[in-house]
């Protein structure tokens, strides 16, 4: 159940009127009540929320018409969606949480920092292996602070005509400053790769220094996010662009104990040997131990049975490292 700081928390919230605050701790609730086995209570908890926050973004929604509608060339750019993630919906080791959890207060005190002459954390660069949940992450901030997710499509924004990727990068950092979002460049090394490659071209080059000078100048109250998974491919000066470069690893056995027993919290579970279930998992992602959970849940539906055993889940974990290809 409940805290006492998170009750607190939850009547606090309610006075000021704070709903993003609320219903980050109701989920934080949720996802205390799963691990502790009361999946019910908590699946209806997060029902409950999720039409709460439905309900209360009818109007947010409208401020946003103009741009989550490009027509034209913004239209090949720009995918917008309104994520309902949350930060406590995501499997994160302790210290991205709490790198993204200080992000979301900054940019939550924007005003406050301002007034101080100090700017709010608003350009982050997420770089770890595929499916650590950087993408994720991305929507996680945009639900938080109930804002549209704009993610960049980077086979529009790139060609091979001389000046014209430049010309839509200037595009998306107009948009950037007219409508506040998250605004998601996924696989950025796309754009930003080293420039001293030898496979390297001229256009490429004055791309990434467009990037570069774009990234620099950019004062708005949107927050930009980048995600790589080759940091090595990127050119030394764009580390230096963002106020904030965050990490992500393969989970460590707490984090994937949490991925499965979340993606399981419908399901009964047996005794588990989680010491053979975490020999199973290594060199998984989040994403991969999470499909191989649902295959396992999978099989035991089709099966007729109604447990799922550590046999269940550490078979479809091997599975799934059979299938993931090795990379140096």
């Amino acid at each position: 159940m409940a805290t006492a700081d998170q009750v607190k928390a939850l009547v606090k919230s309610h006075a000021e009127g704070d709903d993003a605050r609320f219903y980050s701790v109701a989920m934080q609730v949720a996802a205390k009540a799963a691990r502790a086995g009361q999946e019910r209570f908590a699946q209806d908890l997060r029902e409950l929320v999720d039409s709460l926050r439905v309900s209360s973004r009818v109007a947010s929604v409208a401020s946003v018409v103009p741009v989550s509608q490009p027509r034209g060339e913004m239209a090949s750019l720009l995918a917008v969606s309104y994520p309902q993630t949350r930060l406590v919906d995501l499997s994160l080791a302790d210290d991205v949480h709490e790198r993204l959890s200080t992000v979301l207060l900054e940019q939550r005190q924007r005003d406050r920092l301002v007034e101080h002459g100090l700017t709010p954390v608003h350009r982050i660069l997420l770089m770890g292996p595929p499916g650590t949940g950087k993408t994720m992450s991305a929507r996680a901030l945009a639900g938080e602070l109930g804002v549209p997710l704009f993610s960049i499509r980077l086979d529009g924004l790139i060609t091979k005509f001389m000046g014209e990727t430049a010309s839509k990068l200037r595009l998306i950092f107009d948009a950037l400053a007219q409508t506040r979002g998250v605004y998601l460049f996924d696989e950025v090394d796309a754009l930003a790769g080293e420039r001293s490659s030898l496979n390297d071209v001229g256009e490429i080059r004055r791309v990434l220094n467009s990037f570069l000078v774009f990234l620099e100048r950019d004062e708005s109250e949107s927050l930009l996010v980048a995600t790589t998974n080759h940091p090595q491919l990127l050119d030394s000066a764009v580390f230096r662009r963002f106020d904030s470069v965050i990490h992500y690893a393969l989970p460590e056995p707490e984090v994937a104990k949490w991925v499965i027993r979340n993606r399981l919290a419908a399901f009964t579970l047996g005794h588990l040997s989680w010491v053979r279930v975490f020999e199973a998992c290594g060199g998984l992602s989040h994403s991969e131990i999470a499909v191989a959970a649902e295959t396992a849940a999978k099989k035991v539906v089709l099966s007729g049975r109604e447990q799922i055993t550590t046999a269940d889940i550490v078979a479809a974990l091997i599975d799934r490292s059979r299938q993931t290809p090795v990379t140096d």
